[in-house]
């Protein structure tokens, strides 16, 4: 008998476990190669795992909602095409007393007795995933209304993308029913956070409200940053009066020649991979004792998703494309990650990050390193002040549009002299910007 270990996967290289959400086949399905087989959660993403071979899966290792270290083997699949006699499974038990009261449901994964969806008491020829009936539940979505979303999946399925533009469109009316059991097989990013969280009143007025899978993991990450890496943060202003009066008057053309809106993010990420290759000690990472210097140059920057999470897609190479290039990876990323649709490899081997805190109208901020990286740029809101110029005639005070910019390093191998350098040659980039080009 042919057997096949399925592995939990590397999702990406500062995550090492990944939190098992819904298994989509139980032990005995038969399973085709690229078929889903469960679905997995990070605190940078969500992902569906196909199967790697046609066959029966015979063993499944972890149980749902189980914290599992990447590379570790969650399931068995017997690819001879048998369906085993007896399962070792530690979901044996659970899986007999889904089926043998409700056979008439098989089409439905297993759906854990504490957590019953919106249509366990209903019936449907359509098909809905587990993650699907599980956001319906927590938005109060009947299966007559679910049966009305038109969806854009194989064979008229109703992706995650699908039920989430619903009620975005208002069309989830009804209040969502709050259970004390975790709703954690619903992404964070899929639903606003008070709608997978349980909160409760006290006496006193207060309300207490309990972090979700997603918060939860973004905290660990936070603290585990701060915990490993001595933070300082360095700042400067810079005259981007240039880069506001080009994006101003090309804006128009730019978006009917490429199709693309310009945003200042790609003139930004432009200037940080040309200051990385003049720096590149702040393009590393640390090993323990080891210095490892990255000789890509990958810039994640740090996306806002529906939840109010942050998710941080990376754009590799940076260095190699043209300011339309950026433009248009931009875009795409920033659009497929408030859609939840990025990949797994989309948010994996940055070696620097770039955030906008000026996005909420901040000047400036000190953010914390996205490990394992070594520093990571801020960039405020760009406000018009008056500033000293200096001209031929002599000092003049003019109002200008000046932005400042902030740069959290690690003190262990980026020093002062090295990260204030690197700072400033960010901002020499933006004063500089040619405002003569063409698009």
């Amino acid at each position: 008998m042919a057997k096949v270990e399925l592995v939990m996967p590397k999702m990406g290289e500062s995550i090492m476990e990944a939190t098992i959400l819904k298994w989509v086949k139980n032990v005995g399905d038969t399973v085709e190669q690229d078929e889903t087989i469960l679905e997995i959660a990070t605190d940078k993403v969500d992902s569906e795992i196909p199967s790697p071979v046609d066959g029966v899966i015979t063993e499944i290792l972890f149980e749902e909602d189980t914290v599992v270290e990447i590379g570790k083997t969650i399931a068995i699949i017997s690819t001879d095409g048998e369906e085993p006699a007896s399962s070792p499974s530690v979901k044996e038990e659970s899986t007999q007393k889904e089926v043998e009261p409700a056979k008439e449901k098989e089409e439905v994964p297993y759906v854990p007795e504490t957590q019953p969806t919106t249509s366990q008491s209903e019936s449907s020829d359509r098909f809905y995933s587990p993650l699907v009936k599980n956001i319906a539940k927590t938005e109060g979505i009947p299966l007559s209304t679910l049966d009305t979303i038109e969806g854009t999946g194989a064979n008229g399925r109703v992706t995650k993308r699908d039920i989430l533009g619903f009620i975005e469109s208002g069309g989830a009316k009804s209040t969502p029913k709050k259970s004390s059991s975790s709703v954690s097989s619903t992404s964070s990013s899929s639903a606003p956070t008070k709608s997978s969280t349980t909160s409760t009143v006290s006496s006193g007025g207060h309300e207490i409200v309990e972090m979700d899978r997603m918060r939860k993991l973004i905290a660990d990450h936070m603290v585990m940053s701060k915990h490993t890496s001595p933070h300082v943060t360095s700042f400067v202003e810079a005259d981007v009066t240039n880069i506001v009066n080009w994006r101003n008057k090309v804006k128009g053309e730019f978006q009917k020649k490429h199709g693309e809106k310009i945003t200042f993010t790609p003139i930004f990420i432009e200037a940080v991979a040309k200051a990385i290759n003049d720096f590149p000690m702040v393009n590393v990472s640390v090993d323990d004792k080891k210095i490892i210097v990255k000789k890509n140059i990958n810039v994640g920057m740090a996306a806002a998703l529906p939840s109010g999470n942050l998710i941080v897609p990376v754009i590799k190479n940076a260095d190699q494309l043209n300011l339309i290039g950026l433009t248009k990876q931009v875009n795409d990323l920033a659009g497929r990650a408030r859609a939840n649709k990025l990949k797994p490899e989309e948010i994996q081997d940055g070696t620097f990050t770039l955030t906008n805190v000026g996005t909420f109208g901040n000047v400036m901020g000190t953010p914390i390193i996205n490990q394992p990286q070594v520093a990571i740029l801020a960039v405020g809101a760009i406000r018009k002040k008056p500033a000293v110029l200096e001209t031929e005639h002599g000092d003049v005070i003019a109002i200008r549009h000046m932005m400042f910019l902030s740069l959290s390093y690690d003190h262990r191998v980026v020093d002062g002299f090295l990260g204030g350098s690197y700072l400033r040659k960010v901002a020499d980039y933006l004063e500089s910007f040619d405002d003569t080009q063409t698009i």
